[in-house]
């Protein structure tokens, strides 16, 4: 299966009045995820993680691609990558189950 493109710094930026599920779904969809994936990778995260672990995630992952040929836009690999590195165990584990459990694997 081809590598989705997502742009997590949009994807997980959670400061407007939608839900979490919808914001990272809307952000998914842009940069190619169908969208019954992305709404089953944003519904899951919002269930497994809390806003504030959204917020480290989003931070992170638009941390991570700054000195990126392209920045701004990582790969379900790099987005995994990235949550590994965080000190917060559940949140990786949240990324890899959404990932497997929606189908968007790298």
């Amino acid at each position: 299966m081809k590598t989705i493109i997502v742009t997590i710094a949009g994807a997980l930026t959670l400061v407007a009045c939608a839900a979490p599920a919808t914001r990272i779904s809307t952000g998914l969809q842009r940069y190619g995820l169908d969208e019954q994936r992305a709404d089953c990778v944003g519904t899951r995260l919002q269930g497994d993680l809390s806003l504030g672990q959204l917020r480290q995630l989003g931070r992170a992952a638009a941390a991570y691609g700054k000195n990126d040929t392209s920045p701004g836009v990582l790969t379900v690999g790099d987005l995994l990558r990235v949550a590994g590195e965080l000190r917060d165990p559940a949140i990786p584990l949240a990324v890899g189950k959404a990932a497997a459990g929606c189908g968007v694997m790298p």
